[in-house]
């Protein structure tokens, strides 16, 4: 072993996971860990449940799976509580959602059924394509908030939870930046108190878990923990945050892709991305407001990848286009198309074409587990603020300031594996493998 490694907590215990939005991610992630934990299917996907990690040299063979290595919580010792701005319980939403087979659902259903939302912190304004009809009613913000930290307070001691995460699985709101009263935890406080307009539901929500000390997730595009005031609280309580926006479909595959070119100092003239989608979050993107929060973070993945100011022959002045259209008979069934424009020696040009038909909450569901498990092992390691390492899972990887986001799928899987290795006092794999062929 490098090093001495890092006491972690024993993983004893309920593991509350605290979901904003009962939809089609947060049910498909429900209802998959219950098949699971039932033999009625696999958790594929879930970099937790099912992936390895190898420790020292080749040579030694040794490669324990992810679980085994590090101390996650069980999955028969997770308790679901969810907020929603709709009323219905967990089967009648999967059953509406139409991402797993009914068949599956009814096998499950007592369990779904016993879990139904408490009322969404819902503003209209920044989700105008939705209209909620079980919301919570408040003096304003700050009653809305204190109305949270009571709520998960009383969920935590009803199910004998230990500890809990929070993970944002709720809808995209309208693009901000920003603003004064972002600039600090005493002017946010304050702008709960005065009820500010700049202060959207999600981040109502992330104030509450962070000052119960609950580390917290952002699955959407939203500023949300991209403020200093709540990076102050997260740092304050010692609390793990990480996001944002989860990387599933079509940016999965620009992320695997890019590298990929860049690897082979291959150029690109244009990257055209188009997508087809019927659930609610396509339904929340056809307004043009919500869709600029997804378009900055779609768009920001390619050049933090290429970086055309480091390869101007290759790169520089590529263009990069996306949309995406709300079709509702495709439901969850989400269709990507990308057209590349690329080319190679001596400029010669060449075409990439991709169609993804993919299911945008089988993708994200594993995502929640490993999220979830992952911010509960960091919270029990005594980690806090911006967990870089958990970039992996998000299309805008939060970071410090003064440092670039790293979007190459490949290196945020080294990044998060050696994290892992640093935690458990294992030697970091760089991968150079000179060592087996340099005699001494």
């Amino acid at each position: 072993m490098g090093q001495q490694g890092v006491h972690i907590e024993p993983a004893e215990g309920k593991l509350g996971v605290l979901l904003v939005g009962l939809g089609a991610v947060s049910t498909t992630f429900i209802a998959g860990v219950e098949a699971v934990k039932r033999g009625l299917g696999k958790p594929v996907g879930s970099l937790t449940q099912m992936g390895t990690i190898r420790l020292g040299k080749r040579t030694e063979n040794r490669v324990m799976r992810i679980q085994d290595f590090v101390s996650l919580a069980r999955l028969e010792d997770l308790v679901f509580g969810a907020w929603d701005i709709f009323p219905d319980d967990a089967y009648e939403a999967a059953t509406e959602a139409n991402v797993l087979d009914r068949s599956l659902l009814d096998q499950l259903r007592p369990d779904l059924e016993a879990i139904r939302p408490m009322k969404g912190v819902f503003d209209p304004n920044y989700v105008k394509r939705l209209h909620g009809t079980y919301v919570k009613q408040g003096a304003g913000k700050w009653d809305l908030a204190r109305q949270l930290i009571e709520e998960i307070e009383g969920f935590q001691r009803e199910h004998g939870v230990d500890r809990s995460v929070m993970v944002w699985c709720g809808s995209t709101e309208m693009h901000t930046v920003a603003s004064g009263v972002h600039e600090s935890l005493a002017a946010f406080e304050a702008g709960l108190k005065a009820s500010d307009a700049a202060i959207p539901s999600s981040m109502v929500y992330a104030y509450a878990a962070l000052s119960l000390g609950i580390p917290f997730a952002n699955g959407a595009p939203n500023l949300t923990l991209d403020v200093p005031a709540l990076r102050e609280l997260a740092e304050k309580q010692r609390v793990p945050i990480c996001g944002k926006d989860f990387k599933t479909g079509q940016t999965l595959m620009k992320t695997i892709l890019a590298p990929g070119l860049k690897a082979r100092m291959l150029g690109l003239q244009g990257w055209f991305s188009t997508n087809i989608l019927g659930n609610r979050d396509g339904e929340v993107l056809d307004d043009p407001d919500c869709f600029k929060t997804k378009e900055v973070s779609k768009l920001s993945v390619l050049e933090h990848i290429l970086q055309p100011h480091l390869y101007p022959d290759l790169y520089e002045g590529f263009h990069h286009q996306v949309r995406i259209n709300y079709y509702p008979p495709r439901g969850d069934n989400k269709e990507g198309w990308d057209a590349l424009d690329i080319f190679g020696w001596l400029g010669y040009p060449m075409q990439i074409k991709i169609d993804f038909l993919c299911r945008d909450s089988i993708l994200a569901a594993p995502l929640v587990l490993d999220l979830a498990l992952f911010l509960d092992l960091a919270r029990r390691a005594g980690m806090h603020g911006i967990q870089e390492w958990l970039s992996f899972y998000f299309k805008s990887p939060m970071t410090l300031p003064q440092l670039y986001p790293e979007h190459d799928l490949f290196i945020q899987q080294m990044k998060l594996k050696n994290t892992l290795r640093y935690l458990r006092g294992e030697e970091q794999i760089t991968h150079l493998g000179l060592d087996y062929y340099v005699e001494d």
